[in-house]
């Protein structure tokens, strides 16, 4: 898919092809023309929504079904996750 836009100070008009991808400014003073088109979009969500403002130093993402969403805050870190465990 390609656009051409074409404009003229007499017309003053604005013709889209989209087969050419060419842009045509006709008139005598200085123009500035800018075409755009949409992109593709991004990947759908990954249904990882994190919640780490409560995070503190050695943090553990854990999924809080109650609040139906990961967190990372003072109530699992490495310290707490196993006692005497050593990561």
């Amino acid at each position: 898919m390609t656009n051409t836009v074409n404009v003229t100070e007499t017309q003053n008009t604005v013709t889209v092809d989209e087969t050419t991808n060419t842009v045509t400014v006709t008139e005598s003073a200085a123009t500035v023309v800018e075409v755009s088109t949409q992109g593709p979009q991004g990947p759908a969500g990954t249904g990882f929504d994190i919640d780490s403002s409560g995070k503190v130093n050695q943090s553990v993402v854990y999924y809080d079904s109650t609040a139906g969403q990961f967190k990372a805050d003072d109530t699992w870190t490495i310290k707490t996750l196993v006692f005497g465990g050593d990561f």
